[in-house]
């Protein structure tokens, strides 16, 4: 599958024919000043939870793609307030198919908030299976025990963690939770953004390497083949 990184926790998977876009966070972040936000492709946007670092770009590429945006319960009543009537609730436990795959919401160990303080629902991760192939985004997470039941229902071809520590996991748990779901594809995400999430990148490198795992941390705005 193709995959494109827009900085932070937001990427873009080509499958089975359409745009699957995941919490698009882009305009603020001095890191993806490159990007276009309105040259963004989107069918569906999955977002993971409310915090604005995974938000703050979703009305403006909803409103200029049309796309069918996805979230919990709390995020789908706050698209619906702010004008983005395709909007679709999904909590965790809940499985929806649509006409790229499916989708399968799973638990996340995060909080979750909305900018104005409000309560954003639970965090949350998204499993989604496709003809082109099949992966896992935790979302921002700690390590959970809980990653052990994704591949009873579902084989993986890669996983997307956060790997930037501080506020989610790091390298070390990242290194963890991929045995846990049995991929060794990891596309890293959550890192360097921020200066208390910034990473050795030859280190996490060489840590996944030496694990037989594979990272990609591809640079911004580059697509890949995963």
């Amino acid at each position: 599958m193709k995959l494109t990184y827009y900085g932070h926790s937001c990427f873009s998977v080509f499958a089975n024919g359409k745009h699957l876009l995941f919490d698009p966070f882009i305009t603020p972040n001095e890191l993806a000043k490159h990007i276009n936000v309105d040259e963004i492709k989107a069918d569906y946007i999955f977002i993971s939870h409310a915090h604005y670092d995974h938000i703050l770009d979703v009305e403006r590429i909803a409103k200029n793609t049309g796309a069918k945006v996805l979230g919990n319960f709390e995020i789908y009543n706050w698209l619906l307030k702010n004008g983005i009537e395709n909007a679709h609730p999904i909590n965790p436990g809940g499985k929806f198919s649509f006409d790229f795959g499916t989708v399968k919401c799973v638990i996340a160990q995060h909080p979750s908030s909305f900018m104005d303080g409000t309560y954003g629902g639970i965090a949350t991760g998204f499993v989604l299976t496709t003809v082109d192939g099949n992966f896992y985004y935790s979302g921002d997470t700690a390590l959970t025990l809980d990653m052990k039941l994704i591949p009873k229902f579902t084989k993986l071809d890669f996983a997307v963690f956060p790997i930037g520590d501080g506020l989610t996991m790091g390298v070390e748990e990242a290194i963890e939770a991929s045995k846990l779901v049995e991929v060794d594809k990891i596309l890293g995400v959550h890192y360097d953004t921020f200066g208390f999430i910034k990473m050795d990148h030859e280190k996490a490198l060489s840590d996944f390497k030496n694990a037989n795992l594979n990272l990609y941390l591809p640079k911004i705005g580059d697509t890949i083949e995963i």
